[in-house]
């Protein structure tokens, strides 16, 4: 956990950065993005000098070559570029023209590490522009302490919560205690492998990462495990540079080494060689647009023929899963209720053909200041051949923060988020739901779905019950939660109507005795 002193010094960074002309967060974080990665190439340098040195043998992977690089006015020994060396610099001046006339070109053109973040740095630019705010920002980076993971983490992810304004194509930051909900909700295994085909800065990734750590510590301890961690369990997709390279960074700061994140558009045509690959898809997907047939991969119109983002990326999910593979995603209410051919087939192939376990409803505020759309948590099965019995509904009225646009947290932060740190009381359950969802959703998974007990003995005037299948076929595979849920009424005692006769006389009397009194005052 990073410490307020820390975050006073970021805060005083980014004013450093916006008095210096640069006001777009995302280009703020890109920069110190640049300098955490020579940062790590110095790391990694100097972890293969110390092997070297124990070995008594030459250094096997160099990444800083030996000699000058190859500046056409002013060559400099490549070990001036590492960060042990820089950092030291007395004159501001003096680094300033070794990070961007040197170490910037040299990371454009790395090619011995064939991590991710090479791939994502070679179209790496300096933007910072003076030299007095870039001693302040490695002064600043310098000053964690990198070799802990979840301070250097943190870090990063509470400079991430300063993106202040949504993006294009739809993007939004997925708020953190909903994207740990959602994980905890499907819960990761150590041999899962993990897709957010629309990862953004890697929100999902990271928490599943988190996950594994905390849940399955053995990834760290047995070899082949702890490669599949690093190598083979992350994968993520974007089609925003800027996006692939902070995302990168956030796995990496997280003790990820080297995850797949790419490039790549996820509705085109150019997934092929992705279906069925992964046993697990957790994303956030981009629903506010509409994309042409023809930029669009035809194998997803086969599954739904729509132009709406939101349809399409549901027909994604089921095309990258494994059979047996689970899926926790973000979807617009309109994809529950939407009445159109493409809404209706969908919604039908995940109940009818796949096996649809749980939709959450979030309220409206949960993506404020970015967003006010009303959303839902979708928990599904990809099996091909059926097997939904009943869905289990949820609807979340608060997730302990407030719902308009200043989103003020309403508990402490140890009794915040879907795990708190210490027990809530009833009142407190009605401020944040989160804890509430996960211990009824474990309740539900244990059940016997035979048995009518537990959750599925509880009824629809209820904050959470099941619905059978038959029911969902019937209402045409519609699956908003209020198309089922039952209101309570408040029961009005009756009168009988002579009761009621006697009443208004009564009142119709004393109504005339107190015309005459009047009138008698008034003579």
């Amino acid at each position: 956990m990073i410490t307020g002193e820390i975050r006073s010094q970021i805060d005083r960074i980014w004013d450093a950065f916006w008095s210096g002309g640069i006001s777009n967060p995302l280009e703020v974080i890109e920069q110190i993005t640049y300098l955490l990665f020579l940062k790590r190439l110095d790391e990694l340098h100097t972890l293969e000098e110390n092997k070297a040195n124990r070995l008594k043998k030459p250094i096997e992977h160099k990444v800083f070559p030996d000699g000058n690089d190859d500046h056409p006015r002013n060559p400099r020994p490549y070990e001036d570029l590492r960060w042990s060396r820089f950092k030291h610099l007395g004159d501001p001046k003096e680094m300033f023209e070794i990070i961007g006339e040197h170490a910037f070109p040299f990371l454009r053109k790395m090619g011995g590490d064939d991590s991710t973040y090479a791939h994502h740095m070679k179209d790496a630019r300096f933007t910072i522009p003076t030299p007095a705010l870039l001693a302040k920002v490695v002064d600043m980076i310098d000053g964690v302490p990198m070799e802990d993971r979840d301070t250097k983490g943190d870090l990063y992810e509470y400079m991430l919560g300063k993106i202040a304004s949504a993006g294009q194509n739809g993007q939004f930051r997925t708020p953190r205690h909903i994207i740990q909900l959602m994980v905890e909700l499907i819960a990761p295994t150590a041999k899962d492998v993990i897709c957010d085909p629309a990862c953004g800065t890697g929100g999902f990734l990271v928490a599943a990462g988190e996950y594994l750590r905390d849940h399955h510590p053995e990834i760290l301890r047995d070899a082949k495990l702890k490669k599949h961690f690093h190598e083979q369990a992350f994968h993520g997709f974007d089609f925003d540079n800027t996006m692939l390279r902070i995302g990168s960074m956030n796995m990496l700061l997280h003790g990820v080494e080297n995850p797949d994140i790419r490039y790549r558009d996820s509705l085109a045509q150019d997934h092929a060689g992705e279906e069925e690959k992964y046993t697990l898809v957790l994303a956030n997907p981009p629903f506010a647009g509409s994309l042409d047939y023809e930029n669009c991969a035809k194998d997803l119109q086969q599954i739904v023929k729509t132009k709406k983002t939101e349809l399409l990326f549901l027909a994604l999910f089921l095309r990258l899963l494994k059979p047996g593979g689970r899926a926790a995603v973000i979807v617009p209410d309109g994809v529950l209720f939407g009445s159109s051919n493409a809404h209706k087939t969908l919604r039908k192939i995940l109940v009818e053909d796949q096996k649809l376990d749980a939709v959450i409803s979030l309220p409206g505020g949960v993506f404020k200041p970015y967003a006010g759309v009303q959303t839902a948590i979708l928990l599904f099965t990809k099996t091909n051949s059926g097997g939904t019995d009943r869905v289990w509904f949820y609807k979340v009225e608060a997730d302990g923060m407030s719902l308009d646009d200043k989103r003020t947290e309403l508990l402490p932060p140890e009794k915040l988020g879907p795990v708190p740190q210490i027990k809530l009381t009833a009142d407190e359950h009605a401020k944040n739901n989160l804890p509430d969802i996960l211990t009824r959703w474990r309740s539900l998974k244990t059940e016997n779905s035979k048995l009518n007990t537990g959750e599925a003995a509880r009824p629809r005037t209820a904050q959470s019950f099941c619905v059978h299948k038959a029911d969902i076929a019937a209402q045409g595979y519609d699956l908003s939660l209020n198309r089922y849920k039952e209101v309570v009424h408040e029961e009005i005692a009756h009168r009988p109507p002579g009761d009621i006769l006697k009443s208004l006389a009564e009142l119709e009397a004393e109504i005339q005795q107190g015309m005459k009194e009047l009138e008698g005052m008034l003579k």
